[in-house]
């Protein structure tokens, strides 16, 4: 672990907190009045990333003992947003959270969040908030106001073993560029291992849609308007991105048949069970800490554009809280997305540094000249689109889910799944198409 996060442990409002070692003279500042702040924080996205949120809290609170972060780890982002949600309603508010980019919708509907821009006051602030990438923002930006800021964020990258390339008679070096090349170099692969080793995996579970919206993109084909009303699942662009997905078991056997997990998918990686997985760069430092083979990391391969949509979780700030209490959040928001920090975190995780100013750090510039597969999701960036979001979200995410999950498990074809799941996130969107 990296030596910013060497941490000695305490115990804090009954949540472990790894606390450096400058907190301890901080001690004789806890009777002095502090600035309480409650954020929710999602943990099953990759990694243990509790020792370094934690460690992140601890270092905060030593540099600015006036304010105390409670962070409540709380599952996966729909987990975290339910426990978020239901504390409002019990009369808990969190103060900030880092939720979903897509949650933007939902949690506007529940007017549950304020606009960074009405927090702002100076023309550094305003820097601040400008300083991000453009392509990270689209999620987090409606009429002109910014709701979410980046701070966990990824694209779908590709991992490839090149042990199994080269066992192949595959050039090691070079990933697929395209569709036919991956369809054709994973079942290179499988053949070569006599059925031992799958040549592609791409997760079908979790966020099947996240996926499938990488295929639709690279097939030229956006799944969303930008006003979150309308959805266009049954185009015939889409159905050519899901009938390659599928053919890539049906077809080509290149690809285990029905449904492959998400939670999993990293550790068939690493034990070579499959030469190339689709999956976040939240991964990376993972995969490079456990895998005992030479791997590589690409842009995902195009059909006709190349593309993915950007992912992962953003910075919010909640209504129901003080002005003293918002003006304390946003201290601890910048904190954290500080490009020297942004840089040890993407370091430390695989996420991406959210700024320009991250990678121009130092740190980060040495990291991706040692290790360059740490800046395939930055590069990948000017490829990428907003990840789905729209009004009733989870409806409509489900109903796609679903559709995947049909076709690649054969009980539908993918245009009969694409066509149901139309009709079904039609039905939830009806009265926002009308609105709006």
């Amino acid at each position: 672990m990296n030596a910013r996060f060497s941490l000695i442990k305490r115990r804090r409002k009954g949540v472990t907190v790894l606390a450096g070692a400058g907190l301890l003279a901080a001690g004789a500042l806890t009777a002095q009045a502090q600035t309480e702040l409650t954020m929710y924080y999602p943990v099953a996205v990759g990694g243990a990333l509790t020792d370094v949120i934690d460690g992140l809290v601890a270092e905060f609170e030593s540099e600015h003992p006036d304010i105390s972060v409670n962070a409540i780890y709380a599952g996966n982002y729909d987990d975290t947003r339910v426990r978020a949600m239901s504390a409002i309603e019990a009369g808990n508010p969190p103060q900030l959270s880092v939720l979903f980019s897509i949650d933007l919708f939902d949690l506007l509907e529940q007017d549950a969040i304020v606009s960074f821009d009405s927090v702002i006051e100076t023309d550094e602030e305003q820097e601040w908030l400008d300083g991000f990438y453009p392509g990270l923002m689209e999620n987090g930006q409606i009429d002109g106001q910014t709701y979410g800021i980046p701070f966990q964020r990824s694209t779908i990258v590709l991992y490839w073993n090149k042990d199994a390339f080269e066992a192949a008679g595959l050039d090691p070096e070079t990933p697929p560029e395209n569709w036919e090349e991956m369809a054709e170099m994973a079942a290179a692969v499988r053949e070569a291992s006599n059925g031992q080793q799958w040549g592609v995996m791409v997760p079908s579970t979790g966020y099947p849609y996240w996926m499938f919206q990488a295929f639709a993109f690279q097939n030229g084909h956006r799944l969303m308007n930008e006003e979150g009303t309308e959805v266009y699942f049954d185009d015939p662009a889409a159905i050519e991105a899901l009938e390659y997905w599928v053919s890539l078991s049906q077809e080509h056997q290149a690809m285990p048949d029905g449904t492959i997990e998400w939670g999993t998918l990293r550790q068939n990686f690493i034990e070579e069970a499959t030469a190339m997985m689709w999956h976040t760069t939240g991964n990376l430092t993972a995969v490079r800490n456990e895998a005992g083979f030479d791997f590589g990391v690409a842009k995902l391969p195009m059909n006709t554009q190349r593309g993915s949509p950007t992912g992962g979780g953003n910075f919010y700030l909640f209504k129901d809280s003080t002005e003293e209490e918002q003006r304390a959040a946003m201290t601890f928001i910048r904190w954290m997305t500080d490009p020297e920090r942004a840089a040890a975190w993407s370091i430390e995780t695989g996420y991406m540094g959210v700024s320009p100013a991250s990678y121009e750090t130092e740190a980060l510039r040495d990291y991706v000249e040692e290790f360059a597969p740490a800046a395939v999701a930055r590069d990948q960036l000017e490829h990428a689109t907003a990840e789905l979001a729209t009004y009733q979200g989870g409806r409509v995410r489900r109903a796609l889910d679903n559709a995947v999950q049909a076709a690649l498990t054969g009980q539908m074809s993918p245009e009969e799944a694409l066509r149901q799941a139309q009709g079904e996130a039609d039905a939830a969107l009806r009265r926002y198409a009308r609105s709006h």
